[in-house]
């Protein structure tokens, strides 16, 4: 799940107590955060717009920052079914933060672009998202 090992720990001890679960998957994949120089500015920007100051989402903004570090959609790297699942995620647990997202950016792109908007940096060489040529990449379907 990608947690640091105290926060998974905190999730067995609290809801899986008569379950054994690994430290890690069978698969053996781990996470290197070390790679992942934004983690932190994820982490606040999770925490700053989170609804919610509970140990539980604590561990929601630690697996979503996990998954931006695969090369999938957001979606897919967290292991859902639909983007659908993931908006309806983001919109109960950071409700501001996905409200921002009025005009439906994919998640991992809309979460760096709030990075970078934080950081006053605008990378894109168009005046708007509208003319750009990677358009496409940003709000294409994701299916």
């Amino acid at each position: 799940m990608a947690l640091e090992p105290d926060q998974f720990n905190k999730l067995k001890n609290n809801y899986f107590q008569d379950n054994f679960l690994p430290e890690l998957a069978p698969s053996g994949i781990y996470n290197d955060f070390d790679r992942m120089l934004e983690r932190e500015d994820l982490i606040n920007l999770l925490t700053r717009y989170s609804k919610a100051n509970t140990l539980e989402i604590n561990w929601v903004i630690g697996i979503i920052v996990a998954g931006c570090l695969g090369n999938d959609h957001l979606w897919q790297d967290l292991g859902l079914w639909s983007r659908s699942q993931l908006t309806a995620l983001l919109h109960f647990n950071f409700p501001e933060l996905a409200a921002k997202n009025s005009m439906d950016m994919k998640w991992k792109k809309f979460l760096y672009k709030q990075l970078c908007e934080e950081e006053g940096l605008y990378v894109c060489r168009a005046p708007s998202c509208n003319v750009c040529i990677d358009y496409a990449k940003c709000y294409g379907p994701e299916e």
